[in-house]
């Protein structure tokens, strides 16, 4: 529809509050950038094969648009000042990391309140290099070491329920490694 279809279609309305919620709410969808076309985004299965950069090192994730967050499953994890030490599982590499910590991120469960430290990382997912906050706990107890939340989903994918593994990693630098 032509932008000025819309904007002649908020403006005919009879009360005068209602135009003003109508003219701020295509505002902010037309300005900000609400918009993005399908052609821009990249279709991801529920499952998918990152790989993490700078290190090479691929794993299995699950995409998972109920959450809000990336969260990696890092082991062995040890604060020291503002720098989080921790480890991959040894079926993916067990590869020592080191990162600074750029946030706090408290997580409520049935069971307890838990604060997680939040890193920035990168990853390839499809023809996507990612950086992205990734929240870092202990994922033993589930079957995927990485899941990747709505904060990387609504900038770059589109989610397709009925897939998986649509979407292999092949960044640039992922090619020249």
């Amino acid at each position: 529809m032509d932008v000025r279809k819309i904007f002649n279609i908020l403006w005919t309305k009879k009360k005068v509050k209602s135009r003003l919620l109508y003219i701020a709410l295509f505002m902010v969808i037309f300005v900000c950038g609400g918009i993005v076309e399908a052609k821009e985004r990249i279709t991801v299965g529920l499952v998918e094969e990152v790989i993490l950069l700078p290190w090479g090192v691929k794993l299995p994730a699950r995409i998972d648009t109920g959450a809000a967050q990336t969260s990696l499953d890092a082991r062995d994890i040890v604060i020291k000042g503002d720098i989080v030490y921790f480890k991959l599982p040894e079926k993916y590499g067990g590869l020592q990391l080191s990162l600074p910590i750029v946030a706090w991120k408290t997580v409520w469960s049935a069971e307890a309140r838990e604060r997680r430290p939040v890193v920035m990382m990168e990853f390839c997912l499809g023809n996507k290099h990612v950086r992205t906050r990734v929240n870092l706990n202990d994922r033993s107890k589930v079957k995927y070491p990485l899941l990747v939340g709505r904060n990387v989903l609504k900038r770059y994918f589109i989610v397709d329920c009925m897939k998986e593994k649509c979407a292999p990693p092949i960044c640039p630098e992922v090619q020249n490694k």
